[in-house]
């Protein structure tokens, strides 16, 4: 990356989200590490993915000493309840040869960035559920790219998606897709974050965080002139957009100023090339510390890596709406929906396709700001559609 000139790269990444199937481009190897690559939490683009802090058991009550502690068989995995799918007051009845009628149903369309067999297979129970749900019909698509979603779209052979914070954006800003609901997750903090009261709570978007190791005479963005630096790969918001973003605005130019960079490959990867010395800091999300693999391979982590920068918010991907779809029909579709992740067991079966906590309602502009402030950091959306 250090050779190319940074509109390029941004070029590269959305062109790369605009051709692939959501899968990154061959990232530059790192030095070998006792960490081996970890996928980066699935999300439709460029996007989605806060670390989940290690979970420990609890520790079991002591036996009483005066007899032999039975043996308990370990209480079985609890099975979500099936959809209940329950039929809305104002559910439709659209007449036949209309949109949303048996024989005409709405298409939404899944890019298929996890198990494309358990995509496809929720994603047509999902839009089993929103039919008895709200009286219109519907069915899925998976297609092989978000530019394949998004052209449907345009192009009126679908109706409604599931896209990424970067895709959305391609997608309004070429066809006036409009974002209608957006994903929510527990929120992940730092005490750096002056978000931090937020913590646990359900929020639309999360935030990237840059990493040093403790000692390290890095305290402000500036000082990173003339370091190494650790991205993930091209495709990451958190790892490797939104951190050369915010380099460039606080006078850094990642091509010229910085003393070498590269992709390590993941976020782990980027906490255990700083906590190594192999790169001065690096980028990754809130709190890529806490992953698993990174806390077994190194315990004190969070006594050896700092976190001295916190991103601004991040949105999360979500729904979205095409153009000139008929309101009613637009109402009824995020109305169920939401009625669907109302019920515990329309959840469960939403989630196990692209991991959402919740749906929350959003105006058409959402992404609008995300989108601005991309524009200022010299990279406009609009630029990258024909």
């Amino acid at each position: 990356m250090s050779k190319r000139s940074i509109v390029l790269m941004f070029a590269t990444v959305l062109a790369i989200m605009l051709v692939a199937c959501g899968t990154p481009a061959t990232p530059t190897a790192v030095p070998p590490t006792a960490v081996p690559p970890t996928a980066i939490p699935a999300q439709p683009t460029a996007t989605k993915v806060a670390a989940a802090a290690p979970t420990t058991a609890p520790t079991a009550a002591a036996q009483p000493t005066t007899a032999p502690a039975a043996t308990t068989a370990p209480a079985p995995t609890a099975t979500p309840p099936p959809p209940a799918c329950a039929k809305l007051a104002d559910a439709l009845t659209p007449a036949a040869g209309t949109l949303g009628a048996a024989d005409k149903p709405i298409v939404i369309t899944f890019v298929p960035s996890g198990d494309i067999a358990t995509i496809t297979k929720s994603g047509t129970a999902m839009a089993d559920c929103l039919t008895k749900v709200t009286g219109a019909a519907y069915k899925i698509e998976t297609g092989t790219s978000y530019a394949a979603s998004i052209e449907a779209m345009g192009a009126g052979k679908a109706q409604a998606s599931f896209l990424a914070t970067f895709a959305a954006l391609l997608a309004r800003n070429k066809y006036g897709v409009e974002p209608a609901l957006v994903a929510t997750r527990a929120y992940a903090t730092v005490d750096l974050d002056p978000d931090k009261g937020l913590k646990g709570t359900q929020t639309p978007f999360y935030k990237g965080q840059f990493i040093t190791k403790k000692g390290s005479p890095i305290k402000t963005i500036a000082d990173l002139k003339g370091k190494t630096f650790c991205f993930t790969d091209p495709t990451s918001t958190s790892g490797t957009i939104i951190p050369t973003i915010v380099l460039k605005a606080n006078g850094i130019d990642p091509e010229k100023d910085l003393k070498a960079s590269q992709f390590a490959g993941s976020h782990p990867n980027v906490v255990a090339a700083v906590y190594k010395g192999d790169c001065d800091a690096g980028a990754t999300f809130i709190d890529a510390r806490t992953d698993a693999s990174i806390v077994k391979a190194y315990p004190d982590v969070m006594d050896k890596v700092d976190i001295f920068f916190v991103t601004d918010q991040i949105p999360n991907d979500g729904m979205q709406l095409a153009k000139g779809l008929d309101q009613k029909l637009k109402d009824i579709t995020v109305k169920g929906m939401l009625s669907i992740m109302a019920d515990p067991g329309g959840k469960a079966m939403v989630k196990s396709i692209y991991a959402y906590d919740a749906l929350v309602a959003v105006k058409a502009d959402y992404y609008d700001p995300f989108g601005a402030l991309l524009k200022k950091a010299g990279v406009d959306p609009a630029s990258y559609v024909k």
